[in-house]
């Protein structure tokens, strides 16, 4: 009986252990797209020495492209952003790429304790390069959301000649001023709540927060409605993570251990340096999208920035039922206003 036991045991262990191996280990793919010039691609490639996953998705490679920048910093979209994109695969070529040092494009092996946004930006300038020669396009249309709003404004401004335009969705603005506001607006929003405990904690932070010195806590933004009000953003993670197949059981530790090597650092350069300092002039149209609920970068901000910021065309979009994804939230307005602006260029 004893071996009995000890032989179901060994089995159960081997299975466990299978299990784990093909999470961790399966094959990653984008899925594919009828059409006899569709593209649907997800590769690594080397762009300045290191290698990006690149995800190229459309019906049709000779549509205009729109390349997105994703924030965190640190958190990549591919793992679930398709569920979003069906209908913009119809009419334009869409990239998206894990940024150095993030998801699928950290590596184990190598160093990001130095990283800065000028290598991202530098990455992204390449990147765009890659991506229209590879598309035999002149130009893209460069959407930041979030962080990649102050990777994609730095790369507007040192490269126009590269970009058709520029989308700023959750756009960034002053950092410290934004945050003064968010947590203002927490701890109203947990007041009313009758949150006590939460307005102590959150009062706690005001002077650092005022000082430059963090954040006020996303977990407490979420809970408050100023992250998402129609989506669930950490429910679309776990569903990409889980059954999506364009990322593994690895590049999920990869996707978490980027954000804890870098995200500190890459943040602190933004509260140190906001963005309206950095880039108050850029050769391209520029629009701001943003939620009017949206505490993780705040409208106000994003509005003021938008007004002192010199450009041949600029104007603001406020999505009326959203938070700080726009893109996601009110996705048919989004995928309508893409439409009516880029699609006959």
């Amino acid at each position: 009986m004893r071996k009995k036991i000890a032989k179901a045991m060994k089995y159960t262990f081997f299975t466990i252990i299978g299990i784990i191996a093909i999470a961790l280990l399966f094959p990653t793919w984008t899925p594919g797209i009828e059409g006899k010039n569709s593209i649907s691609r997800l590769e690594q490639i080397d762009i300045n020495g290191t290698g990006h996953e690149v995800m190229i998705r459309g019906v049709d490679r000779t549509n205009p492209v729109l390349l997105f920048v994703h924030g965190g910093p640190g958190c990549s979209e591919i793992p679930y952003v398709r569920k979003y994109q069906r209908e913009l695969e119809q009419h334009f070529t869409i990239v998206h790429y894990d940024q150095r040092g993030s998801g699928k494009s950290y590596h184990f092996t190598e160093d990001y304790s130095n990283l800065t946004t000028d290598m991202l930006v530098d990455d992204l300038i390449a990147l765009t390069k890659h991506v229209t020669e590879e598309l035999q396009q002149d130009k893209v249309v460069l959407i930041g959301h979030s962080f990649g709003t102050y990777i994609g404004m730095k790369a507007v401004a040192k490269a126009p000649e590269q970009f058709q335009a520029y989308i700023g969705i959750g756009q960034m603005g002053d950092t410290v001023q934004s945050e003064i506001e968010t947590l203002d607006y927490t701890i109203k929003q947990a007041n009313t709540a009758g949150n006590t405990e939460d307005v102590r904690e959150l009062e706690l932070l005001r002077n650092a927060i005022h000082q430059g010195e963090g954040l006020t806590p996303r977990t407490f933004v979420q809970k408050y409605g100023g992250s998402a009000r129609q989506i669930s953003e950490n429910g679309d993670y776990a569903a990409g993570f889980l059954f999506g197949p364009e990322y593994n059981g690895l590049d999920v530790i990869r996707f978490y251990t980027g954000i804890l090597q870098s995200q500190d650092g890459l943040v602190r350069e933004a509260l140190e340096k906001p963005l309206p300092g950095l880039v108050d002039e850029v050769h391209v149209p520029v629009y701001f999208l943003m939620g009017q609920y949206d505490y993780m970068t705040t409208l106000k901000e994003a509005d003021i920035y938008l007004n002192k910021l010199k450009a041949p065309r600029k104007e603001l979009i406020v999505f009326h039922h959203s938070a700080h994804y726009p893109q996601f939230e009110e996705n048919d307005r989004f995928t309508t206003w893409l439409y009516e602006h880029f699609k006959s260029s």
